[in-house]
């Protein structure tokens, strides 16, 4: 019942904060509590009043206004230390489901005195990363985050607060960032090979053969041309050029590797749940990049046609995240 009313609750707070890449801290934003010190800290000193008050002890009551004085300047400091602050979600990058992502967040400070001890983390995580803000400059928050999901997914609640200087009261607000994160599906561990490719049909087939005849190529090696996979040099013919004082590079090319496409389908996964059927995708789109190939990718009604590359790459990734 508690649990289910504080739910409610944060609820319909959360729903009162706009999302926004960007924030500046005013009082109409920014709280503040007593800590648990700051509760004890004046029980003290009610404590040390009524003793005060009942034996007549002058130095009791400058002790006590003393240091309730402190208090009362210590609650000023910690809530002009947060009020005021400019806060920016940098935009998050993609990252794998189950590994840590981190938000990057810039906190301006307009004022001409240094900012201390401002804490941010995600809202209930209680894993906080601390920084000052210096003078009339800015710092950057690093806050971890561990996504669970694949998928497209919005930046979560954060929390940013300070107790500075005494640590008698919490300054605190809560933030909802606009920016959303892209989460690729976790590649399994350990894939099995490539599947086969699939022949060209149709034109494509026919330009590939017209292309290979043009350039007087011939099934098993051809001349080395700038950019061919290292895999692909015949080094034996390379090292035996050398001892003969020959500088000629020869690649392995077969017309039948022009005729065929890589295409990683999910129907080649063999597997009957959707997301092994993606992290198993994932780990081939991986392993693919890094041979050096072109893929191309067919999973649910996406289709990402054959290609290679850093952009090709995310495409494909992106693909799967969002399937």
């Amino acid at each position: 019942m508690i649990a289910s009313l504080r739910s409610r609750i944060d609820g319909w707070f959360l729903s009162r904060r706009p999302p926004s890449d960007t924030l500046e801290l005013t009082q109409r934003n920014v709280y503040i509590v007593p800590t648990r010190a700051g509760w004890t800290l004046g029980a003290t000193l009610l404590v040390l009043l009524i003793a005060s008050i009942n034996y007549q002890l002058n130095l009791g009551y400058l002790l006590t206004f003393l240091l309730a004085g402190s208090v009362a300047v210590g609650m000023h400091v910690c809530h002009a230390t947060l009020r005021g602050l400019a806060m920016h979600m940098m935009p998050p990058e993609a990252h794998y489901a189950g590994a840590a992502a981190v938000f990057r967040v810039v906190l301006h400070n307009t004022r001409r005195s240094v900012r201390y001890g401002i804490g941010m983390a995600v809202r209930g995580s209680g894993q906080w990363a601390w920084t000052d803000v210096p003078a009339e400059g800015s710092a950057t928050v690093e806050i971890a985050f561990k996504p669970e999901r694949r998928g497209l997914h919005p930046v979560p609640p954060l929390t940013a607060e300070t107790r500075f200087p005494l640590g008698t009261f919490r300054v605190w607000t809560v933030w909802r960032p606009a920016a959303k994160m892209l989460v690729y599906p976790t590649p399994e561990a350990h894939p099995p090979p490539l599947p086969p490719g699939e022949p060209l049909s149709g034109p494509a087939a026919t330009s590939a053969a017209l292309r290979a005849q043009a350039a007087g190529e011939y099934d098993g090696l051809r001349a080395y041309r700038r950019g061919d996979p290292l895999k692909l040099v015949v080094w034996k013919k390379a090292a035996r050029a050398q001892a003969t004082g020959s500088e000629d590079l020869v690649s392995r090319d077969t017309q039948q590797t022009q005729r065929e496409e890589l295409w990683l389908d999910a129907q080649a996964t063999h597997l009957a749940d959707t997301e092994a059927r993606v992290s198993r995708l994932c780990a081939w789109v991986l392993m693919a990049d890094r041979l050096g190939v072109d893929y191309g990718i067919r999973v649910a009604a996406r289709v990402v046609q054959p290609s290679q590359g850093e952009a090709h790459r995310r495409a494909c990734l992106e693909a799967l995240a969002l399937c």
